[in-house]
């Protein structure tokens, strides 16, 4: 996880440059932390902030730059963790992590001072894949905080203490308690391969209006989770069995025949995007257990498509 950032156009000072090698680290903390990009982005302009307000005398005297970026960083996400939920509570319909476009996807031509998009600096892996981030949505910010940086970054307890505010002994515990979590919710995983003909055969029957293929594809269990925040239509709870998930897929293509899926990586593994009139207006997360498809995960607020729509 100790990746480093492409420096920006033009000679930098040394010590600047050092400092802004840190930014794909911090992005990467704060995207897991928070599960959005836009609150991560705030996260490194604030730690970056706090660092340019310091004296050079005080910033000469701290040994290692990237740990004290870290641990502000980290501090701010714990922060910003708690106001979140405060902030949730009152959020219409279901809250979803800000779906993530593969990196690749993410990197913009360059020209002149353009820079790269701040999500080409996230890192995907298996922390970053949809199921696993709403896993993280259900602890508590000293869980995920001192789970995120001793299991993802690993950090050791003993930092991580410094951080949460807790002794080692109980920032262990804390990681623990969300290691049981997530080993609670997680099955084997399908391969990529696997992953992507059924999702490729999702997308067939479901612009085919195939009810019974659609069943035949979803796990009897099924769910599907919406996220409108209010501002476009969305299921406001979740949808659970696989034949009430197909017919709600199904209600959806009746409602928009002009609707346009197109197969896109979404967090690192196989998903789709739907488009009107060229417009990304959803994009959709699957988790794949057994063979068939357990979890759908469907984006609509239009402020976390920002990064898909740029």
């Amino acid at each position: 996880m100790s990746t480093q950032s492409e420096p920006g156009d033009g000679p930098l000072d040394p010590s600047l440059s050092a400092i802004m090698s840190e930014r794909r680290q911090l992005i990467n903390l704060g995207y897991r932390l928070l599960g959005s990009l836009a609150d991560a982005e705030d996260v490194v302009q604030e730690t970056y902030a706090r660092w340019y307000a310091m004296s050079r005398q005080q910033q000469e005297a701290i040994e290692v730059p990237g740990a004290w970026l870290m641990k502000v960083a980290s501090r701010i996400c714990l922060d910003m963790l708690g106001s979140a939920r405060a902030r949730r509570e009152s959020y219409v319909g279901e809250w979803i992590p800000e779906p993530l476009p593969d990196r690749s996807e993410w990197i913009s031509g360059r020209s002149g001072s353009a820079t790269v998009d701040p999500a080409d600096r996230v890192t995907l892996d298996e922390s970053i894949s949809m199921a696993f981030l709403v896993v993280l949505e259900a602890m508590t910010p000293a869980e995920r905080v001192a789970f995120i940086l001793h299991d993802v970054f690993r950090y050791p307890f003993a930092e991580v203490a410094e951080i949460v505010g807790r002794t080692p002994a109980a920032c262990r515990q804390l990681a623990s308690s969300a290691r049981r979590r997530v080993e609670a919710s997680q099955t084997p995983a399908a391969p990529t391969a696997q992953q992507a003909s059924l999702v490729r055969d999702f997308k067939a029957a479901w612009e085919a209006k195939d009810i019974n293929a659609l069943i035949g594809l979803l796990d009897p269990d099924a769910t599907a989770v919406g996220d409108g925040g209010g501002l476009v239509s969305a299921v406001l709870h979740p949808i659970e069995g696989g034949v009430q998930v197909a017919r709600y897929a199904i209600e959806i293509a009746r409602r928009a025949p002009d609707m346009i899926l197109v197969e896109r990586t979404v967090n690192g593994q196989p998903g789709l995007v739907a488009q009107l009139d060229g417009v990304i207006v959803g994009v959709f997360a699957f988790e794949v257990t057994g063979g068939r498809i357990k979890h759908v995960w469907g984006v609509r607020n239009p402020e976390k498509l920002r990064p898909w729509t740029a």
